[in-house]
């Protein structure tokens, strides 16, 4: 049965909050208007230790029945600002008493802390200073995560991230990719962490495009200065995505669900890092990353092309096993200043595909490539075949890479570069 709420805590501190706790074994409770509150821990992963770093505690409820209740439901009984603060301090009082007493005595503990009390709250929420001195949970163990939403507060907000921060704690922003996302935010809080949403990992699940999109994304965050959480991580495949992705961590049911089992979260009981590092080499040495098989396959068609330049043969000519091939789409020809000088050849498939919306792109006469890294890469390093990574191609607006190879021809440096079609490029290679 519900009980009202002593008046006495309509600014809860650690004192008032004490009396609602109680110990059921190594384990801490919390007693919160008729239901019996309890701390999950779901383990977060560091792919490159391949170890756990930390753990995000999450609030548990149970009726009188033992019977759980959503935590939707929960946070629904808070019908007023003053309630909302007391259950966002209480549970995070609750994490922070079993976190002192967890086994783990080394790697940080993650805590939500509720937008609506950021922008409500008093002094930067100094109760929470005030909790980890009762506690003796050292603030550099502990990271805190603001759920990416609005706020009515911008400035408070900056305040009590900087209060935080100060204090010794790392932050963190959460759920970056979902409705309410932007890097100005980034920007104006600085954070330590960034977390993923995992509908960025949903979409790039089935759609190589937002898997792009993804990547670019932690690229970006890393620039910032932050590392990159990547949460929902369900099946083998996500766990693939993740790491090609360059996330720093990892989180989801793949690796380990949250358990209010805290004495029972032992390494033994988690995923294998080791094979399934194991298994993304194996797989990006055949699928993922086919640089080698490319550069392999298109060598020796570079390097005739390359001799017949030097005897005076035309571009038709000296590139045609190049434009045969069906994944290659043009090739051209670039000066040692990274200005195209001569007209660029579009092979026979290329041309019938050719969208007509991009037509204002497709002459390239004079254009200047020195911007592009694989064009930089081969004016330094002539006679070695170079390729890129997937990207945009400026000229098409469709995903290519591209082949570039420096080459000398009296006494001046030219590159020759083409271009091939991204998609099923690997598949070609193995008919061939």
């Amino acid at each position: 049965m519900s009980r009202p709420l002593p008046e006495a805590l309509a600014i809860p501190d650690v004192e008032l909050l004490s009396p609602m706790l109680s110990q059921e074994g190594e384990s801490w409770t919390a007693d919160y208007q008729g239901l019996t509150l309890k701390t999950a821990l779901q383990p977060i992963f560091s792919l490159s230790h391949k170890r756990v770093v930390g753990y995000e505690a999450l609030i548990r409820a149970f009726d009188n029945d033992n019977a759980a209740v959503l935590p939707l439901h929960l946070f629904e009984l808070a019908s007023s600002d003053a309630e909302n603060l007391l259950l966002d301090r209480l549970c995070r009082f609750l994490h922070i008493r079993n976190y002192s007493h967890f086994h783990d005595q080394l790697n940080w503990l993650f805590l939500n802390v509720s937008p609506s009390v950021v922008s409500t709250g008093t002094r930067a929420d100094s109760f929470f200073g005030e909790l980890l001195k009762k506690t003796g949970l050292p603030p550099h163990r502990i990271v805190m995560e603001i759920v990416e939403q609005p706020t009515d507060d911008a400035e408070k907000l900056r305040e009590t991230v900087s209060y935080y921060q100060q204090l010794g704690c790392l932050t963190a922003i959460d759920d970056f990719g979902a409705g309410h996302s932007n890097f100005e935010r980034i920007w104006n809080l600085s954070p330590d962490i960034v977390k993923l949403d995992r509908t960025l990992l949903t979409r790039a699940t089935d759609d190589r495009k937002a898997r792009q999109i993804l990547n670019g994304i932690v690229t970006l965050l890393h620039q910032s200065g932050c590392l990159v959480l990547l949460e929902g991580v369900e099946t083998h495949n996500q766990a693939m995505i993740s790491i090609d992705a360059g996330v720093d961590f990892v989180q989801g049911f793949y690796f380990h669900k949250p358990s209010v089992a805290l004495d029972q979260l032992r390494n033994r009981d988690m995923t294998d890092l080791d094979q399934l590092l194991s298994d993304y080499k194996s797989r990006s040495r055949v699928t993922m990353d086919p640089s080698d098989q490319i550069t392999g396959f298109f060598e020796r068609d570079f390097q005739t092309a390359v001799d017949r330049l030097r005897d005076g043969h035309a571009m038709q000519h000296a590139c045609s096993a190049l434009l045969n091939h069906p994944t290659v789409s043009r090739c051209y020809l670039v000066d040692e200043i990274g200005v195209q000088i001569r007209d660029t050849l579009v092979s026979d498939a290329a041309t019938r595909n050719l969208d007509p919306r991009f037509r204002p792109l497709e002459s390239t006469t004079s254009a200047d490539w020195y911007r592009q890294q694989y064009l930089r890469q081969a004016i330094a390093k002539p006679g070695t075949l170079h390729v890129t990574a997937p990207y945009l191609c400026i000229t098409g607006a469709y995903m290519c890479v591209t082949l570039s190879l420096g080459y000398y021809d009296n006494g001046q440096l030219y590159v020759l570069c083409c271009d091939i079609l991204a998609s099923g490029t690997a598949n070609d290679l193995k008919k061939l």
